[in-house]
């Protein structure tokens, strides 16, 4: 049965537009039709960008105040308890601000496109547009399933209202949590990046690295460990032309991945012994020919590492979700923790090279790729009832 999905993602960055895209190439390969909307659009004139200019300034130059907001807005309660919250996701035993005035402003144009398209269901891949769906569903506005695919390895409390029909999560203890804070059901389908880096890790373990990259690393640096160092999208990340320095001085040929910062990949180039790059499209193949990655964010770059069985190593984390989703990728066992320089290099040092621990960190990564989770939003969506 032909079936129209409303996907709704968020320009923060890349990795949700990126996740909402997947989603809708899939759906669109079994004969259903899907639509993608950026919630930022949906808000009041200006509130949108006004948002992402304030998000990406505080992480970019002021980390601290990011932090702050994070731990206020949507981190889990001082008490840890992530299991009491009220119906707009805030925290029931102790007061605490929440989006719920912020989502509560897209409400009724995310209707005027849902009454003009008549999708469904609705697929949220940012955290206030499942507040946003959430609250609508409660009140019985929004009359078809809601569906929260969360993009994150650490679920904060932004995620999940309860008034939502299922959250699709990236591990079992997501799931756990997901399910136990919003009472309905949740599942761990894993992380979601296109096929591509499923067949990179294919080529990495049949006829070795290949292509454009692994020739080109061959000529710039032969027999030097090649070390992708991410900087999301958006070029962010603490001191990462001196992290390159460091891992230069320990034999790696560090890969800066500057994202569309063209004014960082301008510093990085400058750093003897390095690789700098700008916004990659062929990252299946990047990661094909590399031997690990150095992460800040446990975002989509940390996924599609894994997926092509490429190690990761967190170091510097990003205030908020960085660190607490590089603290879950830690409790899942497949990423570790570097403290210091001489930490990273250690833990880089049992990754390159074949052996029991890279075999382990790669074995759990796969692992984590469970179920394709637009043939579960196809199954909920047929069912066309609430999952729990």
């Amino acid at each position: 049965m032909r079936q129209r999905f409303l996907l709704l993602s968020a320009s923060m960055g890349a990795g949700h537009d990126a996740v909402a895209g997947e989603l809708a190439e899939r759906l669109r390969a079994r004969g259903h039709s899907a639509r993608i909307q950026d919630v930022l659009a949906l808000l009041p004139p200006g509130v949108g960008p006004a948002l992402r200019a304030g998000y990406r300034g505080a992480v970019r130059h002021v980390p601290q105040l990011y932090a702050w907001i994070y731990a206020a807005f949507l981190a889990a309660g001082p008490d840890g308890q992530r299991g009491r919250s009220g119906p707009d996701g805030g925290a029931g035993a102790v007061a605490r601000p929440g989006s719920a005035p912020l989502a509560a402003l897209a409400e009724r144009a995310l209707m005027d496109v849902v009454d003009r398209w008549e999708p469904d269901a609705v697929i949220s891949t940012f955290h206030l547009s499942a507040q946003v769906t959430g609250r609508l569903r409660t009140r019985g506005v929004l009359d078809v399933p809601s569906v929260v695919t969360v993009v994150d390895f650490a679920v904060h409390r932004g995620w999940l209202h309860p008034g939502n029909d299922m959250h699709l999560c990236v591990t079992e203890s997501a799931a756990r949590t997901a399910e136990a804070v919003t009472g309905r059901a949740a599942e761990a389908t894993g992380p979601v990046v296109p096929e591509r880096f499923s067949e990179s890790y294919a080529a990495r373990t049949g006829e070795g690295r290949y292509g454009h990259w692994h020739r080109e690393f061959e000529r710039l640096a032969p027999g030097r460990p090649l070390v992708l160092l991410s900087a999301g999208a958006w070029g962010v990340g603490a001191g990462l032309p001196g992290t390159a320095r460091q891992l230069v001085a320990h034999g790696f040929c560090p890969v800066l991945l500057c994202g569309r910062d063209e004014r960082l990949r301008r510093r990085a180039a400058s750093v003897p012994g390095a690789i700098a790059l700008g916004w990659v499209e062929s990252m299946a193949e990047l990661m094909a020919a590399a031997h690990a990655l150095v992460d800040n964010a446990a975002g989509q770059t940390a996924a599609q590492a894994l997926a092509t069985g490429l190690p990761v190593i967190g170091y510097r984390p990003l205030p908020g979700h960085g660190a607490e989703g590089i603290r879950e990728m830690v409790a899942a066992g497949v990423t570790e923790l570097a403290g210091d320089e001489g930490e990273l290099a250690n833990a880089l040092e049992k990754v390159v090279s074949p052996g029991p621990v890279r075999e382990l960190r790669v074995g759990r990564g796969r692992a984590l790729f469970r179920t394709d989770a637009a043939q579960r939003i196809a199954d909920v969506t047929r069912a066309g009832v609430r999952t729990a």
